[in-house]
Formats: C-alpha cells, sequence, structure tokens
C-alpha cells in the first residue's frame, strides 16, 4: 500500500501560479475592501502574530471535528430569533469558517464571502471561475456545481483555503488573504491519472494540518463515470509538490464525508473510504477507514469490516461519515447501520447497530453525537465498549455543541434545534426561512452568543 503514495512536482517549477483573472467585488463602506489585483508576491506569507485568531477556523472548530465550542460558553435559550439573514450569489453546502469577528462562507457560484458576525455586512466578495452546469455532468445533483465543501483557516499564513470547481471540470485550490480575499496562489488538484475529472466531486472539508492544505475527492450523486477517492497534499505556502493517495481499486471508493478527513492522536489524517469496485476476493482499499502522514500520504494503517464485499456491493460502506476521536479511542459509522468502536491502531473493539451516519458527528468528553438518518443519536465510550444513549427522533442532521446544547439542523422540516445535552430534550427551535442542505451543520460565533446557519440561499443568524 506504501506504493499508492506519489509526490507530484507542480507545474511551476514546485510553486503555484499566481492569479489575476478571479474578480472582486467588496463592500465600499468596508475597510477590509481588497484591491483589484493580486498582492505584488503570490508567495508572501505574515508573521502568525499579524493573522487574526480563529475560534472556529475549520468544519466543526477543530481538526479532531468534535464540534464542540466549549462547555464554558452560554447556550442558547427561547426563544430564538433570526438576527440577520445573508442572501448570497449561490448555495451555500459548506459550513462558515471564523477569522476573527468575520464569517467566511462560499457558495456554489464559486464566491467567497466575508460576512461581519454582528451584522452580516458584507466584507468582500472574491469570484473564482464560472461554476459547472449539472447538463455538463455525467451525473449529480448540485446545479450549479462551485464550492461544495467548507473552506479552512489557517492561522499561520493568514490565508483561507477553498477547493472551487470551474467550468471544464477543473477542480482548484486556491489561497486566499483573509482580511481582503486577494488570491494569494493556487493549484489544480486534478492529478489522479487516467481518471475523468468530470466525474469527481470535491465535497469533504478541508483540512490544515503539519502545514498542509488535506483535500478528499469523491464521485458524483449517482457514481457515475471513471472516477476513484483520493487524497492530496499541498504546503500552505503554495511551495513544494503535490502529494498523492488514490484508493488502489478500479473504480469510486470516493472520500466524500461533508466533514473531511480528521487528525488523530499520533498526528496522521484519518478519512472515511466508500464503496469500491470489488465485492469479494482481495480488499481493495475500499469500505475504510485509513491513516496516513499528513505530508507525504503514505498510508500508516487501516481498518475494514468484515462485511467488506457486502457493503460494497449493497452501497452500504462507511464512507458517508467522517471518522471522530472519543475518549482516545476512533468512532464511525457508516450506510450499513453499524457503529464501529476503533483502537488508536484501528483494531475493532466493538460495534453496534443503529446508526446510519451521514455527515459529521460531534464529540465532548466519552461521548458521541451521531448524525443518523433515523435521528442525531447519543453514544458513549465505556472502556473498550460502545453504549448508546438518547436519540432525537427525526431531527438527522451534524450536530455541534456549546454550553450545555446540542446545536442541529433539520433539512426537511427547515428548522434548527437547540437540544438538551444530557437528554436531547428540546429546548428551543427555530424555523430558518430558507431550505438546508442535507449535509449542512451549524457554525458557533460570537462567544456562543450567535449561531450561524448556511441555506441554499446563504447564511441566517441566530440568536
Amino acid at each position: 500500500m506504501a506504493g499508492l503514495a506519489l509526490l507530484l512536482t507542480a507545474a511551476c517549477s514546485g510553486g503555484s501560479t499566481p492569479v489575476a483573472t478571479p474578480t472582486a467585488s467588496p463592500t465600499p463602506t468596508s475597510s477590509a475592501a481588497p484591491s483589484a489585483s493580486p498582492p505584488a508576491s503570490v508567495h508572501s506569507t505574515p508573521s502568525p502574530s499579524a493573522n487574526p485568531t480563529s475560534s472556529w477556523p475549520t468544519y466543526h472548530r477543530s481538526t479532531a471535528r468534535d464540534g464542540d465550542a466549549g462547555a464554558g460558553l452560554p447556550s442558547l435559550a427561547g426563544p430564538l430569533h433570526r438576527a440577520w439573514a445573508a442572501e448570497l450569489d449561490g448555495a451555500v453546502y459548506g459550513s462558515p469558517v471564523l477569522v476573527g469577528s468575520t464569517a467566511v462562507v462560499a457558495t456554489e457560484n464559486d464566491s467567497v464571502y466575508a460576512l461581519d458576525v454582528a451584522t452580516g455586512r458584507r466584507l468582500w466578495r472574491r469570484h473564482l471561475g464560472t461554476p459547472v452546469r449539472r447538463s455538463d455532468l455525467p451525473c449529480g445533483n448540485i446545479d450549479p456545481l462551485g464550492i461544495t465543501s467548507t473552506p479552512a483557516y489557517d492561522e499561520a499564513t493568514g490565508s483561507v483555503f477553498v477547493v472551487a470547481e470551474t467550468r471544464g471540470a477543473h477542480h482548484t485550490l486556491w489561497a486566499l488573504d483573509a482580511r481582503t480575499g486577494s488570491p494569494r496562489w493556487h493549484r489544480s488538484l486534478d492529478v489522479a491519472s487516467g481518471r475523468d475529472r468530470h466525474a469527481e466531486q470535491q465535497r469533504s472539508a478541508l483540512l490544515v494540518t503539519s502545514g498542509r492544505v488535506v483535500t478528499a475527492f469523491g464521485g458524483l450523486a449517482g457514481d457515475c463515470g471513471d472516477y476513484v477517492g483520493y487524497l492530496t497534499s499541498v504546503p500552505t505556502t503554495g511551495r513544494g509538490g503535490t502529494a498523492v493517495y488514490a484508493v488502489p481499486t478500479r473504480r469510486e471508493a470516493g472520500m466524500w464525508a461533508a466533514a473531511g478527513p480528521a487528525v488523530d492522536a499520533s498526528g496522521h489524517v484519518l478519512v472515511a473510504v466508500g464503496n469500491g469496485a470489488a465485492t469479494g476476493g482481495r480488499w481493495d482499499g475500499s469500505d475504510s477507514v485509513l491513516a496516513l502522514d499528513p505530508v507525504t500520504l503514505r498510508l500508516v494503517r487501516s481498518f475494514h469490516p468484515a462485511t467488506w464485499a457486502e457493503d460494497n456491493a449493497g452501497d452500504l460502506d462507511l464512507g458517508s461519515l467522517s471518522p471522530v476521536l472519543v475518549a482516545g479511542k476512533v468512532v464511525v459509522a457508516g450506510k450499513r447501520g453499524v457503529a464501529y468502536l476503533l483502537s488508536p491502531s484501528l483494531g475493532l473493539l466493538d460495534s453496534l447497530d443503529g446508526c446510519a451516519g451521514f455527515g459529521g458527528a460531534a464529540v465532548r468528553g466519552a461521548t458521541a453525537y451521531l448524525p443518523c438518518t433515523s435521528g442525531l443519536r447519543a453514544v458513549t465510550v465505556r472502556g473498550s465498549r460502545l453504549q448508546w444513549g438518547w436519540q432525537a427522533s427525526g431531527i438527522p442532521g451534524s450536530p455541534v455543541l456549546a454550553g450545555s446544547a446540542v446545536y442541529v439542523l433539520d433539512p426537511q422540516a427547515e428548522r434548527f434545534h437547540v437540544l438538551a445535552l444530557g437528554t436531547g430534550r428540546s429546548l428551543a427551535s427555530l424555523d430558518v426561512g430558507a431550505p438546508i442542505s442535507r449535509f449542512a451543520s451549524p457554525t458557533v460565533a460570537d462567544g456562543g452568543r450567535t449561531v450561524l446557519l448556511p441555506t441554499m440561499r446563504g447564511v441566517v443568524a441566530v440568536r
């Protein structure tokens, strides 16, 4: 398996391409409005002290994807109200990330926005290209298809990273100045050799770890065409080659869970892999949890259930929910409806029926809160065993935690719910007022006083 990790050299002598084409649309009254041209040096890297800190720089706050804003924060209580709603130029499938008091949000129209958390006022907008129409793709369920994944902010460089899909099915990683939206560098991630990029989709949240941006790729809804799941790892500075790991299957095995890759206690990247081509014989690397080196993407260890061949044949794989760290161990649940407890070395410790998981879980202490299709469900790690707790039936969204509450969206009812952390009892709810993606997850901002909700029209702030 180690031979599957490749190190590629980027097109511009190991660097990335300067950009002059994306358009900026600043708000005239904003002091954060960008200039019309890129910075003089696309590799200029501010010192860490010059860059804003962030309480929520990535999907579910941390590289472990715990989704916990903190037990000491206040919890929202009823009555809830919409503080503001920002209508943007496309649907928002990823979660907002925070840079200081600014929310950075990406849309399916290939635009990135910076919004003031207090008021929703636009600070800057950067348009990165023309998104792909559904009619130009072999299958899929997003139209148009632009930026689907949650961005990531890197305090060390002051950059926000996004992956945009543009006309011709090009997938490009962009580094933007978080203060102004000005492009610093960009790089093509269409590096899966011999595959059809029109059949690929970048849905998983981006991950910044070990000075690298790690990106996961899967396929379109419908699993059409010749694609294979793969990861890329690029230096946050834009200098150096692109490391690639591709699942050793004939096709499919997408890495598409909305929460994206996570980082385990040893610093390795954990990623869930979907169903692959093999339905018998030798395991082909699919239907699995993989641990990889973040720099080289060398495969370090892996787990696949004994039912992997049946899972592949029935589309019942693990690729739908990202793994999370719970009490020093790893918890993951897939489409089969089984939750697995794994050791740090990814050995199987326990399993429980009862959760077909989709999206991203949240974690506090020894308990994980899993987004199951039947409703949000608590599961606790007790030694080497799993034990089910409460379930909020009919509320299947990806949760986050703050204070003594769980925040979760119900996309079918288009409602935001506040649940008691210990019991799952409903404390308050609010009509969001806009359609919501199936995988939408809230962001906790403003010291817990505001929750930002991604919608198919933009962002709604709740207080």
